[in-house]
């Protein structure tokens, strides 16, 4: 039976954290088993706030390094840069031709990041080129957060709007959330989820920090007054959080955690998080180090070349059905 196809892309920022792996890559890796899996370095997502194209060249390369140490197989996933695909772009333009503007009035992502770099036409409408990385390969299932559910509502209507207008075209791509490690939270302030746009470098676990850093990151990790390690989500964020991590890392249960940990203090409890942590990145660190730059950027160009020669499959019949076909 023909596998479904699922896409999923991550910004080259080069700064990938463990809530990035936690809620979304190590999902990536696991649905390589069960579905057809299309992995993409949206690199032009990258292009929509102010950026240094030295550092933008340099992250692609790493975010892609980061994909194949955690796990991402390019010999079981077509892996590629969104920027050499160019049928991407080109399913952008025909669907913004039928995309209401009131839609994108409500992207909240928008409005945050508007705020901070201005109201730009890319930052605007790149939920529309987001909906293209998704439909340009038909897919039928996308491994999203719960922040990008929004974006995800969008492509479903854009793909129900061009079905009713043209012809069955495209699925409609279902969510695909992890049942745990969908939101990690800063440990800096863990009432707003881990980013790599936080402003203080201490919130975020980045996948390649020392293990000396993720020490000292877990020890400042803010919690609460008390001593008691428990979960409640609304009186200790803190400490939920970090049993979050725990739990997952280790594969024990938050309840025996808490069992364990519940009168040891917060100091001795903070202490095992960062080592599990340290030992559970130990693999993906050597792994990275492990590849060459020049090695990767091959890899990658071979992806590129079979995703064109995919998305142009898709884009010809795309292309005959709205008066475009040759």
């Amino acid at each position: 039976m023909t596998k479904q196809t699922v896409f999923s892309g991550i910004q080259p920022t080069g700064d990938v954290h463990i809530g990035n792996y936690l809620g979304a890559l190590r999902n990536w890796v696991a649905l390589q088993d069960e579905y057809d899996t299309i992995y993409c370095v949206v690199d032009l997502h990258a292009t929509t706030v102010p950026y240094d194209p030295k550092e933008l060249h340099d992250s692609r390369i790493l975010t892609a390094k980061l994909l194949m140490a955690v796990g991402v197989d390019p010999s079981r996933s077509l892996l590629y840069f969104q920027s050499q695909v160019p049928q991407h772009a080109e399913l952008s333009w025909i669907l913004g031709s039928m995309t209401p503007l009131g839609a994108l009035n409500r992207m909240t992502q928008y409005k945050e990041k508007a705020e901070k770099v201005g109201q730009m036409l890319g930052l605007y409408s790149y939920p529309v080129l987001m909906a293209a990385d998704i439909l340009v390969h038909k897919a039928h299932a996308v491994p999203v957060g719960d922040d990008q559910t929004q974006h995800l509502e969008l492509t479903r209507d854009l793909a129900d709007r061009f079905n009713n207008r043209f012809g069955e075209t495209f699925p409609i791509p279902e969510q695909i959330t992890p049942k745990r490690g969908a939101r990690i939270m800063s440990l800096q302030d863990p009432t707003a989820k881990m980013s790599k746009s936080d402003g203080d470098p201490r919130g975020s676990v980045l996948l390649l920090d020392s293990a000396d850093t993720i020490v000292k990151k877990f020890k400042t990790a803010v919690t609460d007054s008390e001593r008691e390690v428990r979960y409640d989500r609304e009186k200790k964020a803190g400490i939920s959080n970090l049993l979050d991590i725990f739990s997952i890392y280790t594969g024990r249960s938050v309840e025996d955690l808490v069992d364990e940990y519940v009168d040891a203090g917060y100091g001795p409890f903070k202490e095992a998080v960062a080592e599990v942590v340290v030992g559970g990145l130990a693999p993906i660190r050597n792994a990275f180090n492990s590849l060459d730059d020049e090695d990767v950027s091959r890899i990658m160009a071979r992806g590129a070349l079979d995703a064109r020669t995919r998305a142009e499959q898709e884009m010809a019949d795309v292309r005959r059905r709205v008066g475009l076909g040759a």
